[in-house]
């Protein structure tokens, strides 16, 4: 009777460690998975612009509401064109002239995989340049009413 026991004591001591380590081998399986690069299943596709939702309902203040995309012509290609790979927010954070907008467009071509745009092509230019053109951004003014002090040695 003493044998059997020590015996379950130890079998139990096996099953805790035994459990512990399959979940722990379970952690790191997951963990190392969702390190993985996820494999695409072939170039996206554009989606037809007169398909996009770029209807007066969903704009609000001059912005359409989805995508943060400023209204104005050209919108339902550019939604179409370029949020099938990137947010909008990608977009709507960079500042570029045409020409640089066009070299970005290009580098997307030669290193991910852009389809060839069209004539959808200067659509996307026009309202890019027009409403995501490099900002002026000036002096800042005067600071007023500072109390200046002098550093000591």
């Amino acid at each position: 009777m003493e044998g059997k026991g020590k015996t379950g004591k130890w079998g139990s001591l096996w099953k805790g460690l035994l459990g512990v380590g399959l979940v722990l081998a379970l952690a790191a399986f997951i963990w190392y998975r969702s390190g993985l690069p996820v494999q695409d299943s072939g170039d996206p596709l554009p989606v037809p612009a007169d398909s996009v939702q770029a209807s007066p309902e969903g704009i609000s203040g001059g912005i359409h509401v989805q995508t943060g995309f400023r209204a104005g012509e050209g919108l339902p290609v550019v939604i179409s064109n370029c949020t099938p790979c990137h947010s909008a927010e990608l977009v709507t954070q960079n500042r570029m002239t045409r020409e640089g907008w066009e070299s970005t467009i290009r580098w997307m071509q030669e290193t991910q995989n852009l389809w060839e745009l069209g004539d959808n092509e200067a659509v996307i230019l026009d309202y890019l340049a027009t409403y995501y053109a490099p900002e002026e951004k000036g002096r800042r003014q005067n600071l007023e009413n500072i109390e200046w002090y002098e550093l000591e040695p």
